[in-house]
């Protein structure tokens, strides 16, 4: 239905002048039919996968600063509006939680969204979304969905045209509420309402949605003890000191997002609590102010402030950031994202992070630093060393250095290894209670950090420190996993008369990196035996069965058994060994001298022959059920010509098989491109077959790992 309203109203929209400023009145129109208080377009970065915020509404930009600017793949749902071409709905704060953590770890509020993609039938410009209180109801009504499409249809064809007449979309300006009226009477309409509020016995002001003062009254001075002209136009939480907490802002942030009336208490020294609630609405918010009688219930005091107001968008940086960081994989992919988010948010210009092994210094990653050499000299340095990166390693003991003076001071030894930099915060990373790294963060400055700000770092260091052992473990594993497989597969091909060779391997991405996919070239008198198999499974237990399958096709090939008599023993040995898995393999016994082989198949994809002549057939092979399932199955032989200049494929199904992909057009798309670059020397053509299988499933987790062996026959 929505794609009909959409092209209906096409033609309409395609006669209209590309107009200024586009994209506002799309979204205000969008919103105000479907009563939506926020929202925002996003378009598609010029040749990138990237979607970029260019227009704002209802609510300040701080809110949605953490996606101001996402990939295409990001885990949001206008990434996924995008990328799938489909409205998605999230009902509230419980189903945001569920689908998009992110997002809910840094707006815990009950709230309503929907993104819609911007898209033609060709072409994706970008997508919507619009947010609705949390007393929205949990499903989108059909007029609402209808509306968002056809709207978006519309906004997409219109930008299609501007494309058309080459007219990029000019930068508008956010649709926020209407600029500050000076003077109390312009704020509350009348003079004599102005008059009324003022000699209420309680405080009252008024906020606009950056959180400015428009109005106060006389109460509201007095309580918060700041006068009236110093409040007007401001930020409250940046006029009055005590108000500067990132918890206060939290509570301005939830009634405007959600439309729910919201209250806090605060203490104003030394020791007055005042009670504030926040009634929003689309244009603001009220505040009213009065004494608290529940004091005996707070115990939370406010921080001291060093005078500079906080950002609202601070704590999104840090909650975004504890959420990023749990799908941080590798060490690297942890020291990337500290280089990405936290230097900058502490405004440090680079960074170090410090493991140990062996008593010994490791510097596990840096960003930063002109010349690496100055970082990397202290790896492999003892921990005893009396340096700080070894004195907070050893003792998980903040150390904070505000000019070089007072490091080299406590550290003569630094003399020697100046890095450029001029103050330095080394933070311990302790997970579970024990030390398991240092993050060196670096100022081209003098840098004073106040009390507050090393508190901070040291939280995030916490942070930082789980995602870090997780990451120090992963690679560990995937170490292990890595070495295991490369000894159980060949480490290069024999040379053979007659027979040339190459063969690749490629680790699925999702599991350890590792698999049950295997080949082999053998030597035998006169002749050769190639194999090729896959063991199911992407586990330790899957390669390791992989290298006992492997061990004896070799053992059996060198005892002189047929190509038949070689996969019952296997299939035997498979049943006696109770693995419980299965395995595919294809056999075959090369004789390039009489110009033939002989092959034999266990459930195994078939193998791609490449004639001289560059015609490529599939090899409708005889053969017998999977390894380790019927101890009694017998599986017969093939023989197939191999002329010289003929070109054999043997592979495993993860190089053709992928979800949503029909078997049959991709083993003829894999026949296709043999026919076309089989010519190529093998190692060539090994490396260009898995390439092109990689670059077809750009952005998608390999959920098999691949094996291939090329094997030629040349005169």
């Amino acid at each position: 239905m929505s794609d009909g309203q959409s092209s209906a109203q096409a033609p309409a929209a395609a006669r209209t002048p590309v107009g200024r400023p586009l994209l506002s009145l799309a979204l205000a129109s969008m919103m105000d039919e479907v009563h939506a208080h926020s929202g925002a377009v996003y378009l598609m970065a010029p040749d990138q996968p990237v979607l970029e915020m260019a227009v704002m509404a209802g609510l300040p930009r701080a809110f949605a600063a953490p996606w101001e600017r996402v990939g295409l793949s990001a885990p949001i749902p206008v990434a996924d509006a995008a990328r799938e071409r489909r409205l998605v709905w999230v009902g509230g704060e419980e189903e945001m939680a569920r689908h998009y953590p992110r997002i809910a770890v840094v707006l815990p509020y009950p709230f309503a969204l929907a993104a819609v993609p911007v898209a033609t039938e060709s072409t994706v410009y970008g997508a919507v979304f619009v947010t609705w209180p949390g007393a929205h109801p949990p499903e989108l009504s059909d007029h609402e969905r209808e509306h968002l499409t056809a709207a978006c249809g519309r906004l997409a064809v219109r930008l299609e045209r501007a494309a058309e007449l080459s007219i990029p979309p000019h930068p508008e300006t956010d649709m926020l509420a209407s600029p500050l009226v000076s003077g109390i009477a312009g704020t509350l309409g009348t003079v004599e309402a102005a008059r009324m509020v003022s000699r209420l016995p309680y405080g009252l002001v008024s906020l606009d949605l950056h959180g400015r003062v428009g109005f106060v009254n006389a109460a509201a001075a007095e309580l918060l003890n700041v006068p009236v002209s110093r409040l007007l136009g401001t930020q409250l939480w940046a006029s009055v000191p005590w108000l500067n907490d990132p918890v206060y802002e939290d509570r301005y942030r939830a009634a405007l997002l959600s439309q729910h009336i919201t209250s806090f208490v605060a203490l104003r020294p030394p020791g007055e609590w005042l009670s504030f609630r926040l009634y929003p609405s689309t244009t603001g918010l009220s505040v009213r102010i009065t004494r608290s009688r529940a004091v005996s219930e707070m115990n939370r005091v406010a921080p001291p402030s060093d005078g500079k107001p906080s950002r609202l968008v601070t704590m999104s940086q840090v909650l975004d950031l504890a959420s990023a960081l749990t799908e941080a994989v590798g060490v690297q992919d942890v020291v990337q994202l500290v280089a990405d988010e936290i230097a900058p948010a502490v405004g440090s210009q680079a960074l170090v992070v410090l493991g140990s092994r062996a008593n010994r210094l490791r510097v596990l990653g840096h960003r930063g630093y002109r010349d690496a050499h100055v970082v990397e000299r202290f790896d492999g340095m003892p921990i005893t060393e009396p340096m700080p990166g070894t004195q907070v390693l050893r003792t998980g003991v903040p150390a904070f250095f505000e000019s070089q003076e007072q490091l080299e001071r406590l550290y003569p030894a630094r003399l020697a290894t100046p890095d450029g930099f001029a103050a330095w915060a080394y933070l311990p990373l302790i997970a579970q209670g024990r030390p398991v790294g240092t993050c060196v963060l670096s100022y081209t400055e003098p840098h004073h950090f106040p009390t507050e700000e090393r508190a901070v770092m040291t939280s995030l260091a916490g942070l930082i420190a789980q995602a870090l052992e997780r990451a120090l473990l992963y690679d560990a594993k995937h170490r292990l996993a890595h070495g295991l497989q490369e000894a159980l597969l060949p480490h290069s091909l024999p040379s053979l008369p007659g027979i040339e060779a190459a063969g690749r391997y490629v680790p699925a991405t999702q599991g350890m990196d590792i698999g049950g996919d295997f080949y082999d070239l053998v030597r035998t008198q006169g002749m050769a035996a190639a194999v090729i198999g896959d063991v199911q499974g992407h586990n330790v237990t899957a390669a390791g069965l992989m290298g006992q399958v492997r061990t004896a096709v070799r053992a059996y090939t060198t005892v002189g058994q047929a190509p038949e008599e070689v996969m019952r023993s296997t299939n035997r040995l498979l049943l006696d060994l109770g693995a419980e898995l299965f395995a595919s393999c294809l056999y075959l016994r090369l004789d390039p001298a009489h110009g033939r082989a002989v092959m034999s198949r266990a459930g195994h994809p078939p193998p791609l022959l490449r004639r001289p002549d560059g015609r490529v057939r599939v090899l409708d092979l005889a053969g017998g059920p999977l390894l380790g399932i019927d101890a009694s199955a017998v599986y017969p032989t093939t023989e197939v010509a191999l002329a010289p200049g003929s070109l054999l494929v043997l592979y495993t199904d993860g190089l053709v098989e992928s979800p949503g992909t029909d078997f049959e057009e991709a083993l003829a798309d894999l026949g296709r491109r043999l026919a076309d670059a089989g010519d190529q020397p093998l190692d060539e053509l090994a490396d260009s077959l898995i390439h092109q299988e990689r670059q077809h499933r750009v952005g998608e987790e390999r959920r098999d790992d691949i094996a291939l062996l090329l094997l030629r026959a040349v005169g």
